[in-house]
């Protein structure tokens, strides 16, 4: 048997493994171990450590953790409710507000955090009691909350995008610019389906009724500077520090982590539970998705040794299609990929396989990888999985999930038209890095 067959079924036994519900992690690493023994024998082990290595050096990856631990504590700080609340009264006598005011809050405070759990529950816990006693729609309701909540997944700074760039052999910091622009495109085309709808259809989203409104302009405005200044601050130290050039992102990361101790500290928030819960989930989170990453990394150094991805590349590569209808194909696999599986999964194991295929039809890496990022953003909406759906329900009980799924459903196609913008028109992911970075 030749070593190319032996990946093939290499990569066969690992996604038996994974829809089997066997850890994904443990299963790159036990398999790896038995395929590379079985194709190159003992050197199998020298691999591992050498790779091992390899991603314990990447200085980048350090970000991960202080990303996430900057979302967790911002979450028990107290801003989004503010920003909530502010933007509820201030749009309370426009049809649809409610949704208008979690779409907007939700864009803003993705600018400041990645976590999507938190996004999602946090959107959810302040607006689905509201929009209930206001009878908004249920379905519309849930797809806003859903789809505004994982925004944060793409608009920088992003946890996913800080994994993406060592994977894809990308300035992180190019892709954080490439990034902003399709997130904006995203939250524009949810903000403006949902108002059409409570336009063309008032009983979908009602104006507030005049008692759940603020009638003094002072308090209004009170309220929204004393929740956008500080996310403001936030925003520079995360984001505005590496676009201007004055930070790497690991450094902007420990910069915005250490504002976010400040901010709670400064709201009366930061209590020692509040601290430990935070150094606890981001203790969990990042172990899995950078533990994930160092068996992936193992997992496709043995899978490059033995020569496959490099047969699926050039088996892609003699297909009779066009590069862009080759690169459509590659955006429908990982759009598939994405329904079973989550963005670490397809970011570590497929990601690299169909590099190769980009790089050889001289496409521009930062778009593509962009293109993934948006693509990428479905999974998180996209059934069977759509953990979307499951962190909405756990704070909203009230709604059924048939309705929950048929809302994102919705807001999953405006993601694919968004991504089939970025597709058509690289521009929207190359121009703004261009701009900066010239």
């Amino acid at each position: 048997m030749s070593s190319e067959i032996l990946g093939l079924i290499f990569l066969a036994a690992l996604l038996t493994g994974i829809f089997a519900g066997f850890p994904i992690a443990f299963s790159l690493i036990i398999l790896s171990v038995i395929f590379g023994y079985i194709g190159f024998g003992a050197s199998v082990f020298d691999l591992m450590v050498l790779q091992t290595l390899g991603v314990m050096k990447e200085e980048t990856l350090a970000a991960v953790p202080l990303f996430i631990f900057m979302g967790h504590l911002l979450e028990k700080a107290g801003l989004m409710e503010r920003l909530f609340t502010s933007f509820q009264h201030m749009l309370g006598g426009v049809r649809g507000s409610l949704y208008l005011g979690v779409l907007l809050t939700a864009t803003i405070f993705a600018t400041a955090t990645g976590i999507i759990g938190a996004s999602v529950t946090v959107i959810g816990i302040m607006a689905a009691p509201a929009m209930m006693k206001s009878r908004y729609d249920v379905r519309l309701s849930a797809g806003t909350i859903t789809a505004g909540g994982t925004l944060g997944i793409l608009i920088p700074p992003s946890v996913m995008l800080v994994v993406m760039g060592p994977v894809a052999g990308v300035s992180v910091v190019k892709l954080f610019g490439a990034a902003i622009l399709p997130g904006l495109l995203l939250s524009g085309l949810y903000i403006g389906y949902a108002m059409i709808k409570s336009y063309l259809n008032p009983e979908l989203g009602p104006p507030l009724p005049p008692e759940q409104r603020l009638t003094s302009t002072r308090k209004i405005i009170a309220e929204f500077l004393s929740g956008i200044l500080p996310m403001g601050f936030i925003i520079f130290a995360a984001l505005g520090s590496i676009i201007m050039g004055l930070a790497t992102p690991t450094e902007a990361a420990a910069m915005a982590s250490t504002g976010s101790i400040l901010l709670t500290l400064a709201y009366r928030r930061l209590t020692w539970p509040t601290l430990k819960d935070a150094v606890y989930k981001t203790l969990q989170t990042s172990s899995m998705i950078l533990f994930l990453g160092m068996a992936s990394n193992i997992y496709g150094a043995v899978f490059t040794r033995l020569g496959t991805s490099t047969m699926i590349a050039k088996s892609l590569l003699n297909l009779d299609i066009h590069p862009m209808g080759l690169i459509a194909l590659v955006m429908l696999i990982i759009f598939l990929l994405g329904w079973p599986l989550e963005w670490p999964a397809i970011v570590f194991i497929f990601l690299p396989i169909f590099l190769p295929v980009v790089q050889e039809l001289k496409m521009d890496l930062l778009w593509f990888t962009t293109l993934v990022a948006v693509n990428l953003q479905t999974a998180f909406l996209s059934p069977p999985v759509a953990m979307a759906a499951y962190y909405l329900k756990a704070v909203a009980p009230q709604w059924e999930l048939k309705d929950i799924y048929r809302g994102m459903i919705d807001f999953m196609i405006l993601q694919m038209i968004g991504l089939g913008l970025v597709f058509f028109f690289p521009k929207i992911a190359t121009w703004l890095p261009g701009l900066l970075f010239s």
